[in-house]
């Protein structure tokens, strides 16, 4: 295994279906553009309440990728 040295990006997605789809959201959005992702960490979960009811979920995730 190689010694890898990473830079890590914080990014926040949203969905109104679930917090694990506002996730896979914010890490394919930014695999369009960023090469090497790597890992991810969980930093924050909230959501936006409508009429008593989840209407949107927002989570915010800190990406790791390897630099070339």
């Amino acid at each position: 295994m190689s010694e890898h040295v990473y830079k890590s990006l914080e990014l926040t997605g949203s969905s109104k279906s679930s917090s694990d789809d506002a996730i896979r959201r914010a890490i394919e959005r930014a695999s369009e553009t960023v090469r090497n992702i790597k890992w991810f960490h969980v930093q924050d979960v909230r959501g936006h309440v409508e009429d008593g009811k989840i209407a949107h979920w927002q989570v915010t995730i800190k990406i790791g990728f390897t630099l070339e």
